[in-house]
């Protein structure tokens, strides 16, 4: 009678032990999703902040067809990704012509002393920074996630239940080179 106890007792332990390792690795799949809509807000904050941005510079740079094009291209296609892959190449993509707008808008003094076009820059910058910290706070967690189910025992549950690593939001490869300062 007491080994029926005594095994009741640890199958009841394994079992209580796979649980706990099953519910931590759902609680982190759902810290990842949270973590990516964070990304998802900054982007659409940013999205919403395009518009205004390029309208405001067209008063002053008719001229700059092109860089209104791309500028406008790339936000469409970050309004149309939906995996985080193409979210982080759209994003990258809307970053590079965002680059081109601000160097036009350096050509016209007028604009860059414009309160609105300060004012929509200052925005932008604002939401670069929370996007840059919803990255950061995305791959904690996915680095996080992947380090749990890597480990022993965790790993075998995890393969068990087909929990599979997450993809980090990367950066493009020109923002991890060196910057070059020059004097």
């Amino acid at each position: 009678m007491n080994l029926n106890y005594l095994f009741i007792g640890v199958i009841a332990a394994i079992v209580l032990y796979i649980v706990g390792i099953y519910n931590s690795l759902q609680t982190l799949r759902v810290r990842i999703k949270e973590a990516f809509s964070g990304i998802d807000v900054q982007l659409k904050r940013r999205i919403d902040l395009i518009p205004n941005l390029v309208e405001t510079v067209k008063g002053y740079a008719k001229h700059e067809k092109s860089v209104f094009e791309n500028v406008t291209k790339a936000r469409s296609s970050l309004m149309k990704a939906d995996s985080m892959q193409e979210k982080a190449a759209a994003n990258n993509m809307l970053t590079d012509a965002l680059k081109s707008l601000f160097a036009v808008a350096e050509a016209y003094p007028d604009l860059k002393a414009s309160t609105n076009f300060a004012d929509l820059q200052r925005q932008l910058e604002d939401t670069e920074d929370k996007i840059a910290f919803a990255r950061q706070f995305y791959n904690s967690n996915v680095l996080e996630y992947n380090t749990k189910i890597r480990l022993f025992p965790n790993s075998i549950i995890a393969n068990a239940f087909s929990f599979k690593e997450e993809q980090f939001f990367e950066a493009k490869p020109e923002e991890r080179e060196k910057v070059a300062v020059k004097f």
